[in-house]
């Protein structure tokens, strides 16, 4: 890469950015560890291994359903090599998944998976006698289109206006999304490599192509150096081995009564992240994506007219096993039934639903795998870069609220001393005089001083205040800069890559962005990682 940057990780807990669950989670909290099998380490890779082999996963299903998938798909040698080896019993997958966001969505989308791609080479090294394999598991049977349907570059919301229904995967690229990428191609044309990335897009993204096919063709090609295998579950064949699992969920509710008492036990010191249903599984058709209900002796597909009996129900999931959706509940349970696993690597928002299913997996006697937080990334781009070093801030400095990084700059560069703590010390030594002589005369007058000494204490605070902003008024450069860099680094105050889209780098830096990207990418660690330009 022509561009060089510098590489610096500080822990989660510093960032502001992350829920309690999480940081418990890293951190090991005797609170969540009965929620949790393996710990986030060599020893536990190894200890996920000896659980995996114990396990009948049918690998001869699975490379057929893969090989099938990848039918008409003429490049990614290194990704065939990768069907090939998991066949072989010492083959064990580290898995990540995500939606069929257009065009991928966030950036976290391709944080995840590169993790999974350096976690998978990391492994290698140090346990060379086994092969790891990173697989991306498409859940494309989502139909949440208002999370889906959008992206962000360069701050500005790209978004799909369609009036198709159901499970996103399931739709078609049509006039309105060609308009969209029409739309991006004029923002991102002017880059150095924006010729180059939308004509991938206009490769993959096809009118009347799926949605699910033209991000599998996506995901193949930006990933496939890298040996990513896509796993794609909407299909009979892999749904075929789940009709036991979805036959229970659906006449013995027994997903549900476990999942509730594990989120029971975990409410009681965080927010649970899934809400399991008596039935975990959507009916899913062209155009449908709807929850299975039961009425007392019916069951019906809400918000439609269509309705079963428990036979013809039974029957329909016999034969036709691809109409039968699970949700959030059942997804990771079908994920590990189906892959050889040992990890899986997730956003925040999945290792604390997933911390609600390790008595669902040992119901099913399912091993559950190790859960990897995903690696996060800020990127300094150089101009911002420069900006904070002529405020005198470190990277880890903006970590804070716009108002008070301006704050300490303010402290720090004033000519004057803002600080009453002086006065205030001396005004607490003046009271406690007074309290002293007037209680020798009157000791009922004691809360009146007391009183205030506190009033007094705060009208000195408010001036303190005052004088702070008075000053702060004089640093109107730094706070023009300062608003620049929050808006470039924490758009709408979140995470970067919980907004931008790759493509906004991509366009500038080409595939080397992902090799930027994978380089800095760490394994176990856990820790969030800033990159500067330099």
């Amino acid at each position: 890469m022509q561009k060089a940057f510098q590489s610096e990780c500080i822990p989660y807990s510093e960032t502001g950015k992350f829920s309690k669950i999480i940081l418990d989670y890293i951190s090991d909290s005797p609170t969540l560890r009965e929620f949790y099998k393996i710990p986030v380490s060599i020893e536990g890779i190894q200890q996920a291994i000896e659980s995996r082999k114990k396990f009948p996963t049918d690998r001869k299903l699975l490379v057929e359903g893969l090989q099938k998938q990848y039918e008409g798909i003429n490049s990614g040698d290194r990704v065939f090599a990768n069907l090939t080896l998991l066949q072989d019993i010492n083959t064990f997958t580290i898995c990540t998944a995500h939606q069929p966001n257009i065009l991928t969505g966030h950036l976290y989308f391709v944080y995840k998976i590169l993790h999974a791609v350096k976690l998978c080479r990391h492994l290698k090294q140090e346990l060379p006698q086994y092969n790891f394999v990173p697989v991306f598991f498409m859940g494309s049977e989502d139909a949440d289109l208002a999370e889906l349907n959008h992206i962000v570059v360069d701050q500005k919301r790209y978004e799909w206006k369609t009036g198709q229904h159901g499970a996103v995967g399931r739709m078609k690229v049509d006039k309105e999304l060609i308009q969209l990428i029409d739309a991006l191609e004029g923002r991102l044309a002017i880059e150095k490599y924006g010729s180059e990335i939308i004509a991938l897009i206009r490769e993959c993204y096809q009118i009347n192509f799926t949605i699910e096919h033209s991000t599998f063709l996506f995901v193949h090609q930006l990933f496939k150096d890298f040996g990513l295998v896509i796993f794609l579950p909407d299909t009979p064949f892999f749904k075929k081995p789940m009709i036991p699992v979805f036959e229970q969920d659906l006449f013995s509710h027994i997903s549900s009564e476990v999942v509730i008492e594990t989120s029971h036990k975990l409410s009681k010191a965080y927010n649970v992240q899934a809400t399991p249903r008596e039935i975990n599984l959507f009916y899913l058709s062209d155009g449908i994506r709807n929850r299975i209900v039961q009425n007392g002796e019916k069951f019906s597909v809400n918000q439609t007219a269509l309705s079963f009996t428990k036979e013809q129900l039974l029957d329909e999931l016999q034969h036709h096993p691809e109409h039968f959706s699970p949700n959030v509940i059942l997804r990771g349970l079908m994920q590990e039934i189906l892959l050889p696993d040992i990890a899986f690597v997730g956003g925040g928002g999945e290792v604390a639903y997933w911390l609600q299913l390790k008595g669902l997996f040992e119901k099913f006697k399912v091993p559950f795998p190790m859960l990897v937080l995903r690696n996060s990334f800020l990127i300094i781009e150089k101009k911002y870069a420069n900006l904070l070093k002529k405020l005198n801030l470190q990277p880890q400095d903006i970590f804070n609220s716009e108002e008070q990084v301006l704050t300490n700059i303010v402290r720090a560069h004033s000519m004057h001393d803002l600080s009453l703590t002086t006065e205030k010390k001396d005004m607490a030594t003046l009271y406690n005089l007074i309290l002293q002589k007037v209680t020798q005369i009157d000791s009922t007058l004691q809360k009146h001083i007391l009183a205030l000494q506190k009033k007094q204490q705060g009208l000195l605070s408010a001036l303190e205040k005052k004088l702070l902003r008075a000053e702060k008024r004089k640093f109107h450069a730094q706070k023009n800069q300062l608003r620049k860099i929050f808006a470039e680094l924490f758009p709408s105050g979140g995470l970067q890559e919980r907004s931008e889209n790759f493509t906004t780098y991509y366009a500038k830096w080409g595939s080397t962005f992902f090799e930027l990207i994978c380089q800095h990418s760490l394994t176990l660690e856990e820790r969030f990682c800033i990159l500067t330009e330099s």
